[in-house]
């Protein structure tokens, strides 16, 4: 295994960072002196990681949409848009599926295709393809920061040309971008070109720009554990903060139980200070995100509402930096900039209202301490078995089924832990497979499904399994219905 946890030397990055940027033409118009002082003349309020942590001080939550369309002109309108009329915090330029897996040529022919023919023929922005400059008339026309979605195993050219384009975060990582997203590419791989990418966050870093990286939370989405979902965003946070990130938004995607999923995000910021402080990275700032519901939505649109309303709760009532919301279109495609704007006005209302008040629960504080036990356990093996190397140890751990994504695409993730819902919708773990777990911490979930089973006078099951993963593609939460 030739990758390592290792800040990479600056005479080698160069040398690959010239590789990459000859991937496509627009390569060439990356100076990074010339970006840095761009990044530097920018208004604050442009700057992303700044209004997080502003926001984190003040305990207020920022609401962000998902969006992105693939010609330049239409994608300034929708962001515009979202900024007036969705009353947007921080703004996104989702990329599209051709640039995600580096099909730079048809992402060309798909923006000709949608400017002939006057409508959007791809899902999302090609940034790669527009290049620095209209990259650049994207971040100045709007007042707010941008943000880089994707879902790209390899994006470092995405990454660089974001960069000089004016972006001020960057979503993803070596793990959360490969099990979720991918079949055949190995971790190593993802790992290694990722660290490009965070050593790339770490140059603009040591040149006085600051930009915030995201892991990409939620995973698959899919009855994902919080200690799953927590232990890849923790080891994705070290691997950064190797290659000199500073500024990193740690996320977790919505399960369905307000209590289990208030006690995550609480968690969540604290092992990562933990993981940090432990690995020599103290001086790392760590903000949340909460992403709503991302399972099935109701069609009717006042259900859907719904829908993001509780989201909206979740994320107040724990106090995560900011929220990715959905929209009243999930169960029929991509959104108008209308419906986007309304799901975002109803998220921003539910989040005002709730600022200045806190949650409690009688089973919170146990339902916490779970959570740290079972990350702990999981990222403290991948630790060891990558003789303290993180980057080794993650490789080998998801080998071994140590980190274990339910429902992954990926060949190279075991796929042997099966989770599913208790008697109150809290995501469990059914069989825990080779996770590093205790037996105590076995026998409570154990317990907590068997309780289930009682309630329903049947068998604990792997048709649990399946029940639940139905009911989430109906936008329930457990497999039977309750209302």
């Amino acid at each position: 295994m030739d990758i390592r946890n290792k800040k990479i030397a600056e005479g080698e990055f160069m040398a690959l960072r010239q590789e990459v940027l000859n991937q496509w033409p627009t390569g060439k118009d990356v100076d990074l002196q010339e970006a840095v002082d761009y990044h530097k003349a920018m208004p604050e309020t442009r700057k992303f990681g700044k209004k997080l942590l502003d926001a984190k001080a003040a305990g207020r939550t920022l609401v962000q949409p998902r969006a992105g369309v693939p010609v330049v002109e239409e994608h300034i309108k929708l962001m515009q848009y979202l900024e007036k009329y969705g009353e947007a915090d921080l703004l996104p330029s989702t990329i599209d599926s051709y640039t995600r897996q580096n099909r730079y040529e048809e992402a060309e022919h798909g923006i000709a295709e949608s400017i002939r023919l006057g409508r959007a023929l791809m899902n999302g922005f090609p940034a790669v393809n527009h290049g620095v400059a209209k990259c650049r008339q994207v971040i100045e026309s709007v007042n707010l920061p941008m943000q880089v979605r994707h879902g790209t195993p390899d994006a470092r050219l995405l990454t660089e040309i974001t960069y000089a384009g004016g972006f001020t975060s960057y979503e993803g990582g070596g793990i959360s971008y490969n099990l979720p997203y991918c079949k055949n590419i190995p971790m190593e791989r993802t790992i290694r070109d990722w660290q490009y990418v965070d050593r790339l966050t770490g140059l603009y870093e040591e040149m006085g720009v600051s930009i915030n990286r995201e892991p990409y939370g939620p995973l698959t989405g899919t009855l994902v554990p919080p200690c799953i979902s927590h232990a890849a965003a923790i080891i994705e946070a070290l691997l950064a903060a190797e290659q000199g990130v500073k500024n990193i938004t740690v996320g977790y995607g919505q399960c369905g139980n307000l209590v289990q999923d208030i006690a995550a995000i609480r968690t969540l910021e604290e092992l990562t200070d933990e993981y940090l402080q432990k690995y020599g990275y103290g001086d790392v700032k760590v903000t949340t995100v909460l992403h709503q519901w991302m399972g099935g939505f109701p069609a009717d649109e006042a259900k859907a509402f719904g829908v993001i309303a509780n989201g909206s709760l979740i994320a107040a009532l724990s106090k995560a930096t900011k929220v990715i919301v959905k929209t009243p279109h999930e169960a029929v495609g991509i959104p108008t900039m209308e419906a986007n704007a309304e799901g975002l006005r109803c998220t921003k209302q539910v989040v005002n209202m709730l600022a200045d008040q806190s949650f409690s629960d009688a089973h919170l504080e146990e339902e916490k301490e779970i959570i740290r036990q079972e990350t702990r356990c999981i990222v403290d093996k991948c630790f060891e078995l990558g003789n303290g190397d993180i980057a080794v140890g993650v490789c080998r751990g998801v080998e071994a089924g140590v980190l274990d994504v339910p429902f992954a695409p990926c060949r190279f993730n075991r796929g042997l832990m099966l989770p599913c819902r208790d008697n109150n919708g809290a995501v469990r773990i059914l069989n825990p497979g080779n996770l590093p777990f205790s037996k105590d911490l076995k026998d409570f979930h154990e317990t907590k499904i068997y309780e289930r089973a009682l309630a329903e006078k049947r068998k604990a099951s792997f048709q649990m399994v399946i029940d639940d993963v139905y009911a989430i593609g109906k936008g329930r939460l457990v497999g039977r219905p309750r209302y």
